[in-house]
């Protein structure tokens, strides 16, 4: 099977990643029309915004795409996957023939649930931290847990928490007082119940496949910065900027990867018999040259999207039909050799509280690097913020230098009151 030659697409998302892959999908000849729910004001400069259809409405969505004759239908964050879009469409008989790209809700919970996803290492010899999973009604035996093990501490809400269900404590007492506010409904549902876990001490890195279930692509890795202060101080963000390739990623260590993590976890989803077509992205430790899983996305990063897409040559669309027709292995990935560097700028506040509906200028003096939208909002022309992450400038070229100087000499032109960007990604791998 195959798409038409003109595809109509519908692309789920409203953030950094979704403009990311929107840019891509509307550089394919094969595209006749892209619609983004609800898109950004960047994802307008690509197809048609619907500002008004949550990714999370499966009945709104289905109505939109029979309307419009969407031949597929991509989806970038998480929280649709979760809650089962992909099912919803596999059993709907209206619908069942339109490819979604992202998995099951079983291939899910890879994400959906911290708890799941180490079962499932251990399970098929993926090699992560020790942990232990307790429910709410075991916060006693989660705190005495904690004592097998030395400072610091990682203690993750094992549900969806919009990315900031993590915490690492260095004390014993913090700790056990952590476990207690999570469990207390910190996270609300999502700490339900809660993994402890040993802290691997390394530096992160982030991997990522595009499978249609059995056949696989590795795309390029990339690094990305979560803390909101220069010197990864402070608290932990969304992400400040990301890098690709990753210099320490080199052939060694990635073939480790390869063998040790990727095919055992594209075998053990065939083996537990869990449908799955979409981007897996591998959240890994570099532990003195050895990789650890520390968790798996089902979905691409934000913001390593925003420099692993632009690495990328080969058409989406295409790569997007071996992954809905189990066909990957007969699609062609071209990656380009230079290396790219994004850096996000932040509303003032962020990651606590924080202003909307800031006015935006300079975007379109950007010279030779791109400009990703994340938080923004356009109406009558004018550009506004609509979030905490507001947007990020990419640039490529033959160094991670280069790149890093180049993306900072054009966010000089960018401005919006209160505007904040770390200014030391990189600096770190130079």
């Amino acid at each position: 099977m195959k798409l038409p030659h003109a595809v109509n697409v519908l692309l789920l998302g409203s953030g950094g990643r979704e403009h990311a892959i929107a840019k891509k999908i509307a550089e394919s000849q094969r595209l006749s029309k892209l619609y983004i729910a609800t898109g950004n004001g960047g994802t307008a400069s690509c197809g048609i915004n619907v500002p008004d259809l949550s990714p999370v409405n499966f009945g709104g969505i289905k109505q939109f795409v029979i309307s419009n004759n969407i031949n597929l239908v991509v989806v970038g964050p998480e929280e649709p996957l979760v809650k089962g879009i992909a099912d919803y469409f596999q059993n709907d008989s209206d619908i069942y023939h339109i490819p979604v790209i992202g998995p099951t809700m079983a291939g899910a919970r890879l994400e959906g649930s911290k708890s799941f996803a180490k079962d499932f290492m251990v399970r098929h010899n993926i090699p992560t931290a020790a942990y232990k999973s307790f429910t709410k009604d075991k916060a006693d035996e989660a705190c005495a847990f904690l004592e097998t093990f030395e400072a610091p501490y990682v203690l993750k809400a094992d549900g969806l928490a919009a990315g900031k269900g993590v915490l690492i404590e260095n004390d014993i007492e913090s700790a056990k007082n952590a476990v207690k506010t999570i469990l207390g409904g910190q996270f609300g549902m999502a700490g339900n119940s809660i993994v402890i876990e040993q802290f691997l001490s390394g530096i992160e890195l982030s991997v990522f496949v595009a499978t249609d279930g059995k056949n696989y692509k590795l795309l390029p890795e990339a690094k990305d910065y979560k803390r909101i202060g220069e010197g990864d101080q402070g608290l932990n963000t969304g992400g400040m900027g990301a890098v690709s390739p990753v210099p320490f990623a080199d052939k060694e260590f990635m073939d480790k990867v390869v063998n040790r993590i990727i095919e055992p976890t594209i075998n053990g989803l065939i083996e537990d018999k869990i449908e799955y077509n979409g981007f897996i992205f591998f959240g890994l430790m570099n532990c003195g040259g050895e990789p650890y899983v520390i968790e798996y996305n089902v979905r691409m990063g934000d913001p390593e999207s925003e420099v692993v897409f632009p690495r990328i040559e080969s058409d989406i669309i295409d790569l997007f039909e071996g992954i809905a027709f189990k066909s990957l292995d007969k699609k062609e990935l071209i990656i380009s050799p230079l290396k790219a560097v994004t850096v996000m700028c932040t509303s003032g506040g962020y990651p606590g509280d924080y202003r909307k509906g800031l006015t935006i200028e300079g975007v379109n003096s950007v010279e030779n690097s791109i400009v990703y939208h994340a938080g923004t909002k356009l109406e009558k022309g004018v550009l506004y913020t609509s979030g905490g992450r507001v947007l990020c400038v990419t640039s490529l070229g033959d160094s991670i230098q280069e790149c890093a100087a180049k993306s900072y000499a054009q966010i000089e032109k960018i401005s919006f009151e209160d505007m904040y960007y770390r200014r030391d990604i990189t600096k770190d791998l130079i």
